[in-house]
């Protein structure tokens, strides 16, 4: 049987656990909204017309800081049409995802829905077919507290407080020919900067995203980066990255190594913010926010017709069933955003209902998991303290796609009175034995252990069998004397808990 281990110390802290890594994302985007968390007839319903089972799964998932109202669609949105009288609001077309929005979930809706979650709001701004002048009369609405023409309006349509939204997004994804107003990085840098420098001047306390490229094989990926942040460096305080990955080819064993591909792009977009900074001989650290992050079978759609001529209410579009394979990497690739914590100080999986999500819906029927609920769900309400770098020592194999891969990966929080353990097995075929020192941390019996796996890697959860995946007991777990010893079953995401 093949075996690691894995050595952890206490002083080998990459950052202190900020729980905005545990971030999701809302877009109005196919069912995500309407039929999904927002369905008025459903038995559930409360008086905004939320489904309430919805928002229990939210709040189990453990999801923090919600990015809003996109994505593609933000790149169309017109704010206003979001507020006042929702039988006043006009029907307007989404050029994004060909499709009818009705504008009856809005901003200040949104608020009210986020505070059932206990989730705080991150705001996008249209910078695609908008500007400056639209942000800021945004912000002024959502924020400034009384006074003034739209925190007037605010108050006049129901919402006295102000909604005190931190984080703001630039945009979308503005180096993306498929983005309504996509622009070249000098275009959108210049726009980002007086955008940021603006927004900032009405209240210096923001926290800005301006936007990075779309995934790494973007023909321009890195040069877009640094160009952008020349103009808004000074500006802003994150820079966004977008990943999304897939089974290609039927080859799991890549597939199951997507993490290194986004530390490499965690690590290029860090280099390349880091050399701007020495270039503008700058004292700050610009940030990630890795706002968009998942598994998404977009070869598959694609190829479909989901997006066609029709122009259609909350049509189904991007409704990916999930493999226990898929949720393996899922926790992978959070590992990975654990394990860069120093820099990726934000992350939002996207998306969180219906829309390539871990919580799916049925029109007046039932809310269930995917198979990727689990390992967020579990990573979320586990972690805690500092996040740790362990050592591990294991065996590589070899991927098509990403050469040599360790069979094992992990990460581990702690504070002064628990810790947790989180480890993927991405051999196909083996059990691993897995040592893990944990002299250094305040652990002295487990409180928790539990697995992700089955004998069928494709194994799904549906509509007809919801609770087909989910988690197990990870058998055999023991602490002697300072040492977690685990046995990892093949392509498996674990998490063990210990406490002092």
């Amino acid at each position: 049987m093949t075996t690691a281990q894995i050595t952890v110390r206490r002083d080998a802290v990459v950052a202190p656990l900020n729980r905005r890594i545990f971030g999701s994302f809302v877009e109005h985007l196919g069912r995500c909204v309407y039929n999904g968390i927002y369905e008025p007839e459903h038995p559930t319903a409360n008086e905004d017309g939320f489904r309430l089972d919805v928002v229990e799964l939210v709040r189990e998932l453990g999801s923090t800081t919600i990015r809003y109202p996109g994505g593609n669609f933000v790149s169309g949105f017109r704010w206003e049409d979001s507020v006042g009288p929702r039988e006043k609001r006009p029907v307007r077309r989404d050029l994004a995802w060909h499709s009818l929005e009705t504008n009856q979930v809005g901003v200040d809706e949104f608020a009210r829905w986020l505070k059932l979650t206990g989730s705080e709001l991150m705001m996008a701004v249209n910078l695609g077919t908008r500007g400056i002048e639209a942000a800021l009369d945004l912000l002024e609405y959502c924020n400034h507290p009384s006074g003034t023409a739209l925190s007037d309006q605010r108050i006049a349509n129901g919402t006295p407080e102000p909604h005190d939204i931190r984080m703001w997004c630039l945009g979308n994804e503005m180096d993306g020919p498929w983005q309504t107003g996509y622009m070249t990085a000098d275009d959108y840098g210049k726009l980002a900067a007086r955008t940021a420098q603006a927004m900032k001047a009405a209240d210096r306390g923001l926290e800005l995203v301006v936007c990075g490229s779309s995934g790494s094989s973007m023909p321009t990926f890195g040069d877009w980066e640094r160009t952008v942040l020349e103009h808004a460096y000074e500006h802003v305080d994150f820079i966004s990255c977008h990943a999304y990955y897939q089974e290609r080819r039927g080859d799991l064993d890549s597939y199951l190594a997507s993490s290194l591909d986004m530390q490499y792009f965690i690590e290029t977009v860090v280099s390349t913010a880091d050399h701007v900074g020495n270039k503008l001989r700058s004292s700050k650290k610009i940030k990630l926010s890795f706002d968009e992050w998942n598994i998404w079978y977009l070869d598959e759609h694609r190829e479909s017709d989901e997006v066609n001529d029709e122009w259609r209410y909350a049509p189904r579009q991007l409704e990916d069933v999930y493999s226990v394979a898929d949720a393996v990497v899922l926790g992978n690739l959070l590992i990975t955003l654990l394990a860069n914590h120093d820099r990726v100080a934000s992350a939002s999986l996207a998306q969180l209902v219906n829309v390539i999500a871990p919580i799916m819906t049925e029109p007046g029927g039932d809310a269930w998991r995917q198979t990727t609920f689990f390992p967020f769900s579990v990573t979320s309400r586990l972690a805690s303290g500092d996040v740790l770098r362990p050592r591990i020592d294991v065996p590589s194999y070899d991927t098509a796609a990403h050469g040599a891969a360790p069979l094992v990966d992990a990460i581990v929080t702690a504070d002064d009175e628990r810790s947790a353990v989180f480890l993927v097995n991405r051999s196909r075929t083996e059990s691993i034995t897995v040592t893990v020192d944990v002299s250094e941390l305040a652990a002295s019996r487990i409180t928790e252990a539990v697995t992700l796996w089955d004998d069928d890697v494709y194994a799904k959860n549906t509509l007809e069998d919801q609770e087909r995946v989910g988690l197990k007991t990870l058998e055999g777990a023991s602490l002697d004397e300072g040492t977690l010893t685990v046995v990892l079953p093949p392509v498996s995401w674990s998490a063990v808990a210990l406490a002092s």
